[in-house]
């Protein structure tokens, strides 16, 4: 009985080991998953997120410091305004009729 303990102890790590084996060569020939490897600076972040109703979302998103308005929605996604420079500040009439339709 404890023979069989032994051997299944020692199965264990084997498969442990393996796996562990298996991620470390996949990392290293680049099959970790990621497209682009993260060196330096990211050019693309989420600023903010504004949840609208249950199925459409405001998202701002900043590139090469560019920020970009796009609505997502459940059907569809829509580019608001592109070209928004970093803290600049859209009254809130303006935005309502951004939105498809709204009207101001």
């Amino acid at each position: 009985m404890g023979d069989m303990y032994w051997r299944f102890v020692l199965a264990l790590i084997l498969v442990v080991a393996l796996i562990f084996a298996t991620a470390w060569v996949a990392k290293r020939l680049g099959l970790g998953g990621r497209i682009v490897p993260n060196r330096g600076k990211r050019r693309l972040a989420i600023q903010e997120v504004l949840s609208l109703d249950g199925k459409r979302r405001l998202v701002l998103l900043k590139r090469d410091g560019v920020e970009h308005l796009v609505l997502f929605g459940a059907t569809n996604d829509v580019v608001l305004e592109t070209g928004i420079a970093p803290g600049s500040e859209t009254p809130d009439s303006d935005f309502a009729a951004l939105l498809p339709g709204k009207s101001a």
